[in-house]
């Protein structure tokens, strides 16, 4: 079989894994698709996706279109006449006029075990949600929300104290070399994809900043999950006297009495806060425009003890 004609979207290192993986495998895209620069840092400069930064220091050509619905980028991609367009956390809508396009269609490699968790946020739903495994799928994309049928999956599980940040690390590579071990199939019309059950799909809607707020009227493994799953973006948080604290990490303690949110200790042993069952150890915790400290640090700081926190 000639080489194929490989077209790759993506934007994030979520995606950069991907793409190192086609590189590495020899699987070199004709043309690689990522967002525009965006203003990044505190002076907003404009600055180059993972992506994009990675495909240059490989002298891959790059296209950054702000939409693919556009008549002359349309045009463009046919021109190309792709075998298969390869896409990972791009961040663009492909519409079906660019869908229909390649010879074996758009894939996507989707970090879950669809149909769960199709959407836009599936690592940090998983967390929430307790599920103990996960993974990624490769899934021949169509004008749906992630209802391809899949070519192939892949699990992990999810250990009880993972971030969204690490699970998202191991997810990459696992997603890279899921691709590269199936795609000279998928190429070769030997492996056929399935069509996903309905009846067990679960959505998972970009996280919004207001969801990492910290309830704690809910039970501590419940606020255990939700700063894991929004370890390190957004960053769970609650109020303490007006600030805004970020939370990093927590352990669940054995039931303690105090109304909800009340801070039961607070000293070298670290802080401990009451949830509707049991209670939190705050392990690490940051005030607004400081460095991350641990629970004790922060203790030291003020006279927390017998304070409510909202």
């Amino acid at each position: 079989m000639s080489a194929a004609t490989i077209l790759f979207a993506g934007t994030p290192n979520f995606a950069r894994a991907s793409l190192d993986a086609l590189i590495e495998a020899n699987h070199i895209p004709a043309v690689v698709l990522t967002q525009p620069d965006r203003p990044a840092g505190r002076g907003k400069k404009l600055t180059a996706s993972p992506v994009k930064s990675y495909a240059q220091s490989r002298n891959i050509p790059i296209w950054q279109p702000t939409s693919l619905k556009d008549a002359d980028v349309v045009e463009k991609i046919a021109d190309l006449n792709p075998d298969i367009f390869i896409v990972a956390a791009y961040g663009l809508i492909l519409p079906r006029a660019v869908l229909e396009i390649p010879k074996f269609g758009c894939l996507n490699v989707h970090a879950s075990l669809l149909p769960r968790w199709r959407g836009a946020a599936p690592i940090q739903q998983s967390i929430l949600n307790g599920d103990t495994e996960t993974g990624i799928c490769l899934m021949q994309m169509e004008a749906g929300l992630d209802t391809g049928p899949v070519y192939a999956s892949a699990s992990t599980p999810i250990g009880t104290d993972e971030t969204a940040g690490e699970l998202h690390d191991r997810l990459a590579v696992l997603g890279g070399e899921l691709l590269v071990s199936k795609l000279d199939d998928i190429l070769s019309g030997d492996l056929s994809a399935l069509a996903q059950d309905e009846s067990l799909a679960t959505y998972a809607r970009k996280i919004r900043r207001e969801d990492a707020a910290i309830d704690w009227n809910k039970d501590a493994e419940e606020i255990h999950r939700r700063v894991r799953a929004y370890n390190p973006v957004p960053g769970a948080w609650f109020r303490l006297d007006g600030e805004i604290i970020k939370c990093w990490s927590v352990a669940v303690v054995a039931e303690q009495d105090g109304h909800n949110g009340k801070i039961l200790e607070a000293g070298k042993s670290g802080i401990v806060v009451a949830c509707r069952s049991s209670a939190l150890r705050l392990i690490e915790v940051q005030r607004p425009g400081r460095n991350r400290v641990t629970g004790a640090e922060f203790a030291a700081q003020m006279n927390l003890v017998g304070k409510r926190l909202d």
